[in-house]
């Protein structure tokens, strides 16, 4: 009996943590669960001013001690496993965490501007119906729906955990925190209620058809290793007599819903529509700091557990990879409204970052993180700019109102003319590095007509980057056209932020670099 009570109690003794190694993370998710507190409880006056300061100091609190971590860690070399092997946290997660913080913080800047739109992007209460007389009165109120700001920091704390989960059930579940708030998010927009909340209902709809895609992959993959650990699936690939058959099956779908969130075409369906009709704010953050989680679990998967098997998948990844750049540039080139176009661009941007993906080697792992930082920080200023063109009914988004804006603003077509040249992949930015960095991988790893492939879907979308510029600079403004607000000091700064990180990092790139392939993934 003794022997039995002893055996029992071993088996629920608690997991050890290393509490500093997660700590960024335990932050970010501690600080969501104080922000739904501030909801409950504190004033409606003060709830905006609250929220803003706790979710800065959450992210800038969160980065200390990531980076005290990273300088202070000696056996980061080797990486960590903690809470009962389920998060790792290694060199690249760090860098992906650092991503995921560095962007969050540039798209809560958007998030908390108030001054571009009177009390900021999203509605005043979220339970307006859609053409009812609060609509219009809702317009000249100076709140708005703070419940924005945990749902941010829920959202932000699902993405980080998302990258350094070890195991499939630990990354479906941070899949799962991660996607409903954004689902809620994108429905908030203060103008515009119908097409936002159709963004919204369609987000969700397709996000749960991905998560039953990866869930039912992960029960397959279960089957078929008896694990949902990556490491003991990597096992299973090259050391079992089971059929073959639940390993094809389990990745392909585990792979669909991990796409799905990335927005690799042809499972983009919702990325024109939600970037569309979500608040510009959200439309930035998902189109940044999302692509980095969904392609940080992307790398984790591919390099922990199905690396040795690539020859057997390489083939289908190379068609996904091809048809993503494909449907983004030549579907682009038929968009009439600037959000919707730089999502068909999302979409072939994804195209290009699964090629380094694919690559399977140290050059593809750097050029991919690395390329997702630079992304995401034009991404984020692209979005802001879009934010500050605006008519008597909100934000003029179709190209037509953009023809000769660089007459009316010629300090915001500039900035903006630099950030497409970013995102065409022109020297002298990011956006030529990054593209630079995983074509050059995937060279490395043999795939050299893939690259040839890429480099003229390339060409293809930068028509459309050029065509807007161009629109910009020698067209007539109309008589009644759009006018570009004056930014406040959030809008401003995020801008700012973004695009000096795109000339920095176009400039002088070796540091990031080398930090994004300073290290491997453990498992």
């Amino acid at each position: 009996m003794t022997t039995f009570l002893s055996q029992t109690v071993e088996r629920l003794q608690a997991p050890e943590i290393d509490y500093w190694a997660v700590a960024p993370l335990l932050i970010v998710l501690g600080a969501a669960c104080l922000s739904v507190l501030f909801e409950a409880f504190l004033p409606k006056a003060v709830r905006w001013a609250a929220q803003v300061l706790l979710t800065f100091f959450t992210l800038l609190g969160a980065g200390f001690a990531l980076l005290t971590y990273a300088v202070a860690e000696e056996t980061l070399e080797q990486g960590k496993l903690t809470l009962a092997g389920t998060i790792a946290v290694d060199r690249p997660v760090i860098f992906l965490w650092a991503t995921l913080l560095m962007l969050g913080l540039g798209s809560v800047l958007l998030i908390a501007d108030r001054s571009v739109e009177p009390g900021g992007a999203f509605v005043a209460d979220a339970s307006i119906l859609p053409g009812s007389g609060g609509v219009r009165e809702q317009l000249i109120r100076r709140e708005m729906q703070t419940e924005v700001f945990p749902l941010t920091l829920f959202a932000l704390g699902g993405m980080m955990t998302f990258v350094a989960a070890n195991d499939l059930l630990t990354m479906f579940i941070a899949l799962e925190v991660l996607s409903l708030p954004l689902y809620l998010m994108a429905g908030l927009a203060r103008r515009r209620r119908l097409l936002s909340q159709e963004a919204a209902v369609k987000y969700f709809l397709l996000g749960a058809f991905a998560s039953a895609f990866f869930l039912y992959g992960v029960a397959l993959l279960y089957g078929f290793a008896g694990s949902v650990k990556l490491a003991d699936i990597a096992n299973a690939t090259t050391a079992t007599d089971r059929s073959d058959t639940l390993l094809y099956a389990g990745f392909g779908l585990l792979i669909v819903g991990l796409l799905f969130k990335a927005s690799v075409g042809p499972f983009h369906a919702w990325t024109p529509d939600v970037y569309q009709g979500s608040p510009t704010p959200v439309t930035a953050f998902m189109a940044a700091c999302t692509k980095v989680a969904a392609f940080g679990g992307i790398l984790r998967v591919l390099y922990g557990a199905f690396e040795r098997s690539s020859w057997e998948w390489s083939g289908v990844l190379w068609g996904v990879a091809i048809a993503s750049m494909v449907i983004g540039a030549v579907l682009g080139l038929t968009q009439t409204d600037v959000k919707r176009m730089i999502a068909y661009s999302s979409v072939a941007h994804a195209g290009f970052l699964l090629i380094g993906a694919i690559s399977l080697n140290d050059a593809g792992l750097s050029g991919t993180m690395f390329y997702l930082m630079a992304y995401g920080f034009t991404t984020i200023a692209a979005f802001g700019v879009v934010s500050l063109v605006r008519n008597a009914d909100g934000e003029a988004t179709h190209l037509s109102q953009w023809a000769g804006l660089a007459k009316r603003s010629p300090l915001a077509a500039a900035v903006f003319t630099f950030l497409l040249l970013a995102l065409a992949g022109l020297p002298l930015t990011s956006g030529f590095v990054g593209k630079f960095a995983v074509f050059a991988a995937a060279i490395e790893a043999g795939m050299t007509p893939l690259v040839v492939i890429a480099l003229v879907a390339s060409a293809v979308a930068a028509f459309f980057y050029l065509r807007v510029i161009v629109l910009m600079y020698f067209s007539e403004p109309a008589v009644d056209g759009p006018t570009v607000s004056v930014p406040g000091a959030f809008t401003t700064i995020a801008i700012t932020l973004g695009a000096a990180v795109t000339l920095v990092l176009g400039v002088y790139p070796p540091d990031v670099l080398e930090w994004a392939g300073a290290g491997v993934f453990i498992f």
